[in-house]
Formats: structure tokens, sequence, C-alpha cells
């Protein structure tokens, strides 16, 4: 199995790409360019199963539209962001994209709890991380060594908290709880910016000094 980080739109949020030998394929926040997303996915003939959402903010479900319908795939949220998609006030659309307001159709499964998840020939386990919003999910691939954080963690930032539902305690708790628990050798697949590690992070992120 491996992984493939693709930064999309003005704000390069990172999408995720997560595929089997057989190339089958997971994908993590869609967030924009939903064409460019498209063209790769069938010029590498990737078979997508299904999209993930670390959370429902505007710039990692922009192009989850295009690329579902392309592809006749379901999508996955957190149960306490499962009415964001279709709502730009809660989505953040309505503030950062006044004239470009997403509204993305009900999901098709709702998370409502944390654990284990198989699709197909994948195996994961979910992770409530909230802070950054309140359904903010993280998945980690043991077998694999690496976690898909959304916006809770970044190299040397943790996600911003200034935003509907945001609690910056909440997240302070919500890595140290369930990311920092992990092996520190764990790659952290973040929603902005470069990959980092889980020692790293523990080393050096100002934001978590002295928690």
């Amino acid at each position: 199995m491996k992984w493939q980080q693709i930064p999309l739109g003005s704000l390069q949020t990172n999408c995720y790409i997560v595929e089997n030998p057989d190339r089958s394929c997971l994908i993590f926040d869609p967030g924009s360019e939903g064409k460019k997303l498209i063209h790769l996915l069938n010029q590498r003939k990737l078979k997508p199963c299904a999209i993930f959402l670390t959370h429902a903010h505007f710039d990692h479900i922009g192009a989850v539209t295009e690329v579902r319908e392309a592809f006749q795939i379901p999508v996955y949220i957190h149960k306490q962001e499962e009415k964001w998609l279709a709502d730009p006030a809660l989505n953040g659309s309505q503030l950062f994209m006044v004239q470009n307001p997403i509204k993305v159709n009900d999901a098709d499964h709702i998370i409502k709890n944390e654990g284990a998840m198989e699709i197909n020939d994948f195996a994961f386990s979910v992770f409530h991380t909230p802070g950054h919003s309140p359904g903010s999910l993280s998945y980690y691939f043991e077998q694999e060594g690496f976690v898909i954080s959304g916006d809770a963690l970044f190299q040397g930032s943790v996600g911003r908290t200034d935003l509907p539902g945001g609690n910056n305690s909440q997240l302070i708790k919500s890595i140290h709880d369930k990311l920092l628990n992990l092996p520190e050798d764990t790659y952290v697949l973040s929603g902005h910016g470069p990959v980092t590690t889980i020692g790293d992070e523990m080393d050096s992120n100002p934001f978590l000094n002295g928690f």
C-alpha cells in the first residue's frame, strides 16, 4: 500500500490518495480542482472506492461532488458535521468564497464511532480529533505507519480554532490523547504543508511544548 499527496486549490489543501497493489484506492479530502484530480486518477488507472473527509471545511470538500459523480463512490464524514456539507455558513464557503459558496449533497455514510474500519482491502483506524472543528477525524494506517490528520496537526503548528465550532484546548487535548500516543516514527499527513512525523512534532512543535 502506498500514498500520494496532491495539493489542490488556492489554499493548497492536501488531498491524499491511498492505493493498494490492485490499483484500488481511497481518496481523502478532495478539496478543489476536481477535473485535475479525476484526470490524475484516470491517467494512473486507479479505481477509487470511497471518499473520506477529515472535516467539512470548504477547502477540503470543494471537489467532492465532481469526484463522487465521476466514479460513483460513497462519501464518509463524522456525524457532527454531516449537515455542514450543504450549508455554506457552516463549511465556511459563505465567508471565504462569497461568489461561489459550496453545497455538497449529503454523505452516504456517517461515522459515529471511533475504531477499526475496513473497506475493500483497506484496513485502518478512525480517531475523533475535534478542536479545529467539532467533527474532525484522523485516519491511522498502523501497518503502513502513517496517519492522515486533516487540520489537527501540522509540521510545527496546529489547526486554527477561530472558526465555528473551534476550540483550542480541545484541539491540544485531541492531539495529545489521540496522535502523540502513536509511534514516534509515524508519518503525519497533514491537511496543509509538508509531511512530518509524530516524533518531530513531540520534539519541536512550539504549540505542543509543555503539554
